[in-house]
């Protein structure tokens, strides 16, 4: 974890108001899309952990037990994945091959064991809906040229940021940056 940093907060006009750009993806295109998602993920991924920490703590406040119950089985789930993904070959070329699969597969079986536990409707509003609003804006927030210049220093390896090693983790560090 030497040399990782994470990028700064970007502004609020920046990230959501008047010189943000906005447009829906072209679902034809689904590299594109997925480009343009990754390549918002690491430039905006300081707004998006502040933006999740201010709905997770509206959750927890009001349903703490539940959240920490939903988080910690999410957590485990993708520990272990993580694990058996680079210990096991066969799972670690799925993952490589398939990433929206391996993430849904992930999230449903936090699902199941979240849904035994009582704590679903604070998984889906504590922990769910941070990530869809993230998704939602990296889908559709438009890259601007500083945007294009932090991401391709992330992707040659000249700035290590927590989002790259995340989506390193995930397999989608060959995406990021092109």
């Amino acid at each position: 974890m030497a040399g990782v940093q994470p990028p700064p907060l970007r502004s609020l006009d920046d990230f959501l108001l008047s010189s943000a750009r906005f447009s829906a993806p072209d679902v034809r295109d689904l590299d594109r899309w997925n480009n343009r998602i990754i390549n918002n993920l690491l430039y905006y991924q300081t707004n998006y952990l502040v933006s999740a920490l201010g709905l997770l703590l509206v959750v927890g406040y009001c349903q703490p037990y539940q959240l920490l119950v939903g988080a910690t089985v999410v957590t485990l789930l993708f520990l272990g994945f993580v694990w058996v993904a680079e210990n096991q070959a066969p799972i670690r070329r799925f993952r490589r091959n398939h990433p929206t699969i391996a993430v849904l597969a992930i999230l449903s079986a936090s699902y199941l064991f979240v849904s035994v536990l009582g704590g679903v409707a604070v998984f889906l509003f504590g922990i769910a809906f941070p990530i869809l609003m993230v998704l939602v804006h990296a889908s559709v927030r438009l890259r601007s040229l500083k945007n294009k210049l932090e991401n391709k220093l992330e992707s040659i390896g000249l700035k290590r940021t927590p989002m790259g090693l995340l989506l390193e983790a995930l397999g989608q560090e060959q995406e990021a940056g092109s």
